[in-house]
Order: structure tokens, then C-alpha cells, then sequence
């Protein structure tokens, strides 16, 4: 089992709620985060398959879209759309799998 990937899996998964209410709220911030959250798995799922500076290359894909997503909840936070104290735990993985994601890019 890839670590990273699991992790990537569970901070989609806490974000079930937090996209509910932006669908809501904000559609186009609901379907950005979704998608950027969907990046970070497939491209960590991808990367898992390939070699060389190939692979590296779908961890920093994935990487810059797990950036983005805390950047759009933060946003949306930020807007009045989510609030921090319910992020607390998607904050967190995200935290983890950048922290993954650099190991094995650097």
C-alpha cells in the first residue's frame, strides 16, 4: 500500500461536508476544489507507476494541487463561505501528504 496515496484518499474524504456546503454557497469554488482534489490523488496514483524524473513530475502536480486546495478553503474561509474551525482536520492531511509529497520529490 502507497502511504501518501492513503493519506491523499482520507484528506478527499474529509472534504465531503466543506464541498457540500460550497455547492451551495460558491459552484464555482465547489467544482475548483473538487477538481483539484481529484489532481492530487490521480496524479499521485500515476506517479506510483512511473520512473525517473516522470514520476517525480506527477508528485509535484500533485503536490501544487494540494497547495491549491487549502488555498480555496482558505479562500472560501476567508469569504465567509466555510469556516476554519471545520477545516481543522482537512488542513491537517493536507499538511501530511505536501509533507510526503516533498520527501519524495526532494
Amino acid at each position: 500500500m502507497f502511504d501518501v496515496l492513503e493519506i491523499a484518499i482520507r484528506m478527499v474524504a474529509s472534504l465531503r461536508s466543506p464541498l457540500a456546503t460550497l455547492q451551495v454557497c460558491d459552484r464555482d469554488m465547489h467544482r475548483q476544489v473538487k477538481r483539484a482534489a481529484a489532481s492530487v490523488t490521480l496524479n499521485i496514483s500515476e506517479g506510483q507507476r512511473r520512473s525517473g524524473k516522470d514520476r517525480r513530475h506527477h508528485w509535484r502536480v500533485a503536490a501544487g494541487s494540494a497547495d491549491e486546495v487549502r488555498t480555496a478553503l482558505r479562500t472560501a474561509v476567508a469569504l465567509g463561505d466555510l469556516h476554519a474551525d471545520d477545516l481543522a482536520k482537512s488542513y491537517a492531511l493536507l499538511d501530511r501528504v505536501l509533507a510526503m509529497l516533498w520527501k519524495l520529490t526532494h
